[in-house]
């Protein structure tokens, strides 16, 4: 009997940008990814902040550069990619909320929310999957809960990550035969300095423990698992989905 082999998680050799990746989430995937061996690029719009992160990281022995991005700036994205690849993985933690009853929503804001989280999000899977035809590699986007049900006062945020859900069956379809994986993350309300208006508010924050099946809200941690499983070659037949950390929310 010859005893199956599992997987690795290590990536020690590949190259990934994540985009969005000086704070909150995205952080917690490019330690993540650096803490399996990559070389991470981290990109976001904030040189201060994105210099720190790296710094940081750098410091505690990790392999990283910093890249101010707007992912928004196609032509940038390009010459991003053009100057930093060959990349194996990019994982868009890059997003925007702005929430308000379906009624009130503003063209501005409708036009903002779906700038970054369709747009932009559409647009680096693009960029990363020309460079990765004939090599293979992992798109990884940080999507939500919010693309599988609905919420109040969220429906535009709702809409772009339903959307995000769409065009990555869409892509994992298409680019599957050059072994380039697509897939997404979809947390739920994680704490982080962007969510902690949210917590500290006792109403939301009972409604936020009332929907999560287990008895404790979301923390950073709780996504790099998800993230380095599907960076890494351990989820080699997995794409076209989507990995719920949600603690249940969507279970019912």
């Amino acid at each position: 009997m010859t005893l199956p082999k599992t997987p690795p998680f290590r990536l020690v050799g590949k190259r990934a940008l994540v985009a969005g990746g000086s704070r909150g989430i995205g952080l917690g995937c490019a330690v993540a990814l650096a803490e399996a061996g990559a070389h991470v690029i981290v990109a976001a719009r904030g040189a201060v902040q994105v210099q720190a992160a790296v710094d940081e990281m750098t410091l505690a022995g990790f392999s990283a550069e910093a890249l101010v991005l707007d992912v928004t700036d196609i032509v940038a994205v390009r010459d991003a990619f053009d100057a930093h690849g060959p990349i194996d993985i990019l994982v868009n933690s890059a997003g925007l909320a702005r929430h308000s009853p379906a009624l009130e929503t503003s063209p501005e804001d409708f036009d903002a929310v779906s700038d970054i989280n369709i747009k932009a999000a559409y647009f680096l899977a693009q960029t990363a999957a020309k460079q990765m035809v004939g090599r293979g590699g992992s798109i990884i986007q940080i999507s939500s809960q919010m693309g599988h049900v609905g919420g109040v006062d969220r429906a535009v945020y709702c809409g772009t990550k339903h959307a995000v859900e769409g065009m990555t069956k869409a892509m994992a379809i298409e680019w599957g035969p050059e072994r380039i994986r697509v897939n997404t993350i979809c947390p739920t309300f994680i704490l982080t300095e962007l969510t902690k208006a949210t917590f500290d508010d006792p109403e939301k924050r009972a409604w936020i423990e009332g929907k999560i099946k287990l008895p404790r809200v979301g923390q950073v941690e709780d996504i790099m698992g998800a993230c380095l499983f599907l960076a890494a070659d351990a989820s080699a037949l997995v794409t076209g989905t989507s990995i719920l950390v949600d603690g249940g929310w969507t279970a019912g």
